[in-house]
């Protein structure tokens, strides 16, 4: 069996081993230490009036604030509770704080001769606003007061902590940053998740795409960085970074999969000859094990072989080409659903009128909402429920834009279907062999009758609704970009994240009608039938809509999530990547984008990995990214109502005129 890291199961000790004033020896830390992330940590509490600190046994004590407040101060766990946000000000952000809190975690590398080398990092909590006398006195006690034979290093939890730090020696403070520490770590989760099956090992793209056609759902798929074109297997392994944004990774948490990254997964391959054995393979946040199993074991399908998913009747009756602002989110059924989110959001940032603090009114024990929190992220002081609300429209309104545009309805491609024989016995082929399971003519007919939809010439009076509607742009000879927007995307179960072609890249009429017929084309292409076919989405219910927009030069592009994909539980972090340029080199891997955490409750980012980048973005820049953070979580609110914490899935772009603009919205897969 490898195990990847250690499990987080600690049996409760019998009595408190919590030790107050001494000394922090390496066998005194493993003896009160628990695990996160693989990695023995020890939470720490410096009492400065009492110039002493606590070194707090991690099995009794999990939470700082409540030690501090029920074992040091003599409270109540209810009088902690009903006072929790004022508490937490007190020990985190009070610059002339009595306790500094803290956690110490045991980790190791290599120095420069090869050999292994044990150390310790500090760190305060992510929200903790320590300037940097602060800092460099918590690093000093901490310091004098363990075996000097262990070197200690100082991590920023946030981007203010990194700012504070930077005026100061590193010799006084020896730090490493957190993109440092975990940037390139052996082993990442990426989507939680249990599988038994039968692993492959792929080296290249290539021998991917020659065994691809024998996998099935009980496969287990490694190589270094996955296609967006995989198919729906039982688990996915990469052997190489890639940001939990990507494309494959989404694909994974839709379909409910482990994914991780397992850079030493060849050693492991090799050690217990795992290419082609049946193993049990479990991704959570604090483990990763990958375990040969000695027998073949007994499956069972999956669920989604017998889910079936209904999608409402597509409007296929004539629809007019209509500017985006003109959409609202009910026009998914005419549209498509990417089409009608955009013109939803247009409604929501020109009215101002939508409640955009739901996400915030939710309950969060012993909280009774988080209103205290937003008011204070907005810069009000008890404001109001209505001010609120309408503090919280102008900020996003102010800090985002929607595209313009125009929407072409299913009824075109309804209009240009049918406009052809051809295609409609090509369709009609396609349709039998869906219904009697002919898989091995499904990849022929699609691809053919793909070949025809691209080829075969527009009606007329199809063509000029098009070219139409984008007369300005085409008369000014701009570059546009094609988009899909079908009603077989975005559903519960059924995400179709990179499933569907986009071109951006599209200059004059004969290109435009090129490109809508090849994005129309996407929606009959092998993969993404085969995968409406397993989960019961009927190809006479399936239409594509398309979204022609001008093409928008960007200093910055990315994408965010509402939530911290590795984290599920987590409902205070925004989890957002960005590389120059399209949010596409983002979610299609073409580069490793610099990966962001935001807090959208008590305020503060930090940098998770910086990606193919050899520096982060300047202080101005993370400061405006974590304003978009909190407008994405602000409209989380609307978009995801009733359940408002279903988190977005949404695309930007940082402008070359320096405005944020919201290029795609959608329900994050979980």
């Amino acid at each position: 069996m490898s195990t990847v890291s250690l499990p987080t199961d600690i049996a409760e000790p019998a009595t408190d081993r919590t030790v107050v004033g001494e000394n922090l020896s390496l066998p005194l830390f493993r003896t009160l230490s628990g695990v996160l992330a693989g990695h023995p940590y020890l939470k720490v509490v410096v009492d400065r009036a009492e110039s002493t600190w606590h070194l707090l046994d991690t099995a009794v004590h999990p939470f700082h604030v409540n030690y501090i407040a029920t074992r040091v101060l003599g409270m109540e766990v209810a009088e902690l509770d009903s006072a929790l946000d004022e508490f937490n000000a007190s020990v985190y952000m009070d610059p002339g704080r009595r306790f500094l809190l803290g956690v110490l975690s045991l980790h190791t590398d290599e120095d420069v001769d090869g050999r292994e080398r044990t150390f310790l990092v500090l760190e305060t909590t992510e929200a903790d606003t320590m300037h940097g006398e602060l800092l460099e006195f918590f690093y000093s006690f901490v310091r004098e007061r363990v075996d000097g034979r262990l070197p200690l290093l100082l991590k920023p939890a946030n981007h203010g902590q990194e700012e504070e730090l930077a005026a100061i020696s590193e010799q006084r403070v020896p730090r490493i940053l957190s993109h440092q520490l975990f940037g390139t770590r052996t082993r990442t989760p990426l989507n939680p998740g249990d599988a038994t099956g039968r692993l492959h090992h792929f080296r290249t793209v290539e021998e991917y795409e020659a065994a691809a056609g024998g996998l099935g759902w009980s496969d287990i798929v490694a190589m270094p960085c996955l296609p967006d074109s995989v198919q729906r297997v039982a688990g996915f392994i990469n052997t190489m970074p890639i940001t939990p944004l990507s494309h494959t990774n989404v694909l994974a948490s839709g379909w409910g999969i482990p994914n991780a990254i397992i850079r030493d997964l060849e050693q492991l391959v090799e050690k217990e000859d795992l290419d082609g054995a049946w193993v049990r393979y479990r991704v959570c946040e604090d483990e990763i094990v990958l375990e040969r199993l000695a027998e073949v074991p007994e499956l069972r399908a999956p669920a989604w072989h017998q889910q079936r998913i209904r999608l409402e009747p597509p409007f296929l009756e004539d629809a007019p080409v209509l500017s985006l602002h003109r959409l609202r989110s009910a026009d998914r059924d005419r549209y498509g659903t990417k089409a009608a989110n955009l013109g939803e959001l247009h409604h929501v940032l020109d009215s101002r009128t939508a409640d955009l603090t739901a996400f915030y009114g939710r309950p969060r024990p012993p909280r009774e909402n988080l209103y205290g929190h937003l008011a204070a992220r907005l810069g009000l002081r008890a404001p109001s429920a209505v001010e609120l609300r309408a503090a919280a429209a102008s900020f996003v309104a102010d800090t985002v834009e929607a595209p313009e545009g125009v929407a072409l309805p299913f009824s075109l491609m309804h209009r240009f279907l049918t406009s052809s024989p051809a295609l409609q016995q090509g369709i009609g082929k396609l349709k039998m062999a869906l219904e009697l399971d002919a898989a091995a003519v499904l990849d022929s007919l699609c691809l053919q009758l793909q070949h025809l939809i691209r080829h075969t010439p527009m009606p007329d009076p199809v063509a000029q609704e098009i070219t139409r509607a984008c007369h300005t742009p085409l008369a000014a000879g701009g570059r546009l970009v094609v988009r899909s927007s079908s009603n077989a995307e975005d559903l519960p179960g059924f995400s179709a994240a990179g499933v569907y072609d986009s071109v951006t890249a599209v200059r004059g009429t004969g290109e435009l009608l090129d490109a809508v017929r090849q994005v129309w084309a996407s929606l009959l292409s092998p993969r993404s039938v085969r995968l409406r076919h397993q989960v019961g989405i009927s190809l006479d219910e399936t239409y594509m809509g398309v979204i022609i927009q001008v093409y928008v030069p960007a200093a910055l592009g990315g994408v965010l999530v509402t939530c911290d994909p590795t984290r599920r539980e987590d409902f205070r972090n925004v989890y957002l990547n960005c590389s120059p340029g399209s949010p596409e080199q983002v979610v299609e891997g073409e580069t490793l984008p610099q990966q962001y955490l935001y807090n959208t409750v008590e305020g503060g980012g930090r940098t998770v990995a910086l990606g193919s980048s050899s520096e982060g973005l300047p202080a101005a820049t993370r400061a405006r990214l974590a304003d978009l953070s909190l407008t994405g979580r602000l409209l989380q609110s609307h978009f995801s109502a009733p359940e408002v914490d279903g988190p977005l899935d949404i695309e930007w772009l940082l402008t070359d005129q320096g405005g944020f603009r919201l290029v795609q919205i959608r329900p994050y897969a979980l």
